[in-house]
């Protein structure tokens, strides 16, 4: 599936057609469902489960990505792009808009992370999950 926008960021070089691949985009969702079930367990620290929420958020979104034939060499855009590949609200994007400057700043060591944003992060990766698994998947995912 494409659409005009994805189809303009190929134009314009940020995003490459590549043909999915059945056990790359299982493989991400794996890794994805994996991690966010753990960004849940409130016995390991916040730090920790903010990482694990946005890895398995990326991992999600990537695999939406590579789903519609599609590659990305920025990290960040297989969030930008979630609207069309998944058709999720600008709002969910938000979200990893944010996540993405905590995560610039912890490598700063300036985390500012509390509970209700991290809730927040594991909320909207879940919507990702949800949405690819209602999404037309290959065979074994």
């Amino acid at each position: 599936m494409t659409s005009p926008e994805l189809e303009n960021l190929v134009r314009l070089a940020q995003l490459k057609r590549e043909p999915p691949v059945s056990s790359e985009i299982r493989g991400l969702l794996r890794s994805g469902e994996a991690r966010l079930a753990d960004a849940r367990n409130r016995d390991l620290s916040l730090e920790s489960r903010f990482d694990l929420a946005y890895n398995a958020a990326h991992a999600l979104a990537l695999a939406a990505l590579r789903l519609r034939g599609y590659r990305s060499e920025n990290r960040f855009l297989v969030f930008q792009v979630l609207t069309h590949t998944l058709g999720l609200p600008p709002a969910t994007c938000g979200c990893f808009r944010k996540a993405k400057s905590r995560n610039l700043a912890e490598y700063e060591g300036a985390v500012d992370l509390d509970e209700g944003f991290v809730s927040d992060l594991i909320k909207a990766a879940e919507a990702v999950r949800v949405a690819l698994r209602a999404a037309d998947l290959p065979p074994g995912s």
